[in-house]
């Protein structure tokens, strides 16, 4: 099966040109206000799906563990220099369609600002909803296609796409806007039942941004954010999601049986220093300055 294109930050600065000078400090607080309303109290291990450079990772305190996933590791290098090499946090380098992680390893997960590169979102969380344990809670953000500019810029002729319809609309090369009834069908699709839906950055507009404090705003957009329950035309969109059932399997003691070959999905892999192999069929996946990397096999 031929695996979708990937959105690659390698290299880039993007956790200090976007969120530190690039005028977001208000997004940021709004997502935070939204994180903590959905989190659980507490957890075992999160799987942080394109964590990149670990803005949102010092949020998750309710989890023991933590693995930051993103296909950049120069992103997982930053979140690294950033927080530290504490054995709470698990570095991996992969693509988000093949996970290199046993089936129903993880109590949670997250995926903030990432849904929205996935060319084949229904792919990409099947993958989330294998690694995930029963009663297991899922927190996802999107980018809403029914946002109130589009709707209005729909009506006024300035845009050829419908907010109302319900396939994804692909407004730059690997960015997505997702349709909210889309998201409802595909989580439920994959047995999620939704229990919260908040929506969040309901003043993102350049007047107001420069106008009024980023607290202030965020304070204010807290306010708004519970009519996510009834009405979704806010430009993100968070929801808590959470699977059947309650775990009763043990999760392996042992780091390296949390992995499988994301090439043929056989585990557990044999630890070789810098590298991990797989016994399955024979590909190696390297191990560098604390990462785990599962992007593309070694050359051996």
């Amino acid at each position: 099966m031929t695996t979708p294109p990937v959105c690659d930050y390698e290299g880039s600065d993007y956790q200090t040109s976007f969120w530190e000078q690039g005028g977001r400090q208000y997004e940021d607080r709004a997502e935070a206000i939204a994180l903590k309303r959905l989190l659980p109290a507490r957890g075992e291990l999160l799987l942080e799906l394109g964590a990149g450079a670990g803005r949102n990772t010092p949020r998750y305190t309710g989890y023991e563990r933590i693995v930051l996933l993103d296909y950049s590791r120069t992103q997982l290098q930053q979140a690294r220099a950033r927080l530290g090499n504490s054995p709470r946090f698990i570095y991996v380098a992969a693509d988000i369609y093949k996970l290199p992680f046993i089936d129903g390893l993880f109590d949670g997960a997250t995926m903030i600002r990432t849904l929205h590169h996935m060319a084949e979102a229904p792919r990409a969380l099947a993958q989330v909803r294998r690694v995930l344990q029963p009663g297991a809670v899922f927190i996802l953000e999107y980018a809403n296609k029914l946002n109130l500019k589009a709707i209005l810029r729909y009506w006024l002729g300035k845009q050829s796409w419908s907010p109302f319809s319900r396939e994804p609309v692909e407004f730059e090369k690997l960015n997505f806007d997702f349709h909210p009834a889309a998201i409802r069908e595909w989580l439920a699709a994959l047995s999620f039942t939704i229990q919260k839906v908040l929506t969040v950055s309901h003043l993102r507009v350049g007047l107001l941004k420069r106008a009024l404090p980023a607290g202030l705003l965020a304070g204010l957009d807290g306010l708004l954010q519970p009519t996510g329950a009834l009405l979704q035309v806010s430009p993100s969109v968070f929801v808590r999601a959470q699977l059947p059932g309650t775990s009763a399997a043990a999760r392996p003691a042992n780091l390296l049986d949390f992995f499988r070959c994301p090439e043929c999905g056989a585990g557990p892999l044999q630890d070789q220093g810098e590298a991990l192999l797989c016994t399955g069929c024979g590909k190696k996946w390297g191990v560098h300055d604390g990462i785990y990397d599962f992007r593309e096999a070694l050359i051996v």
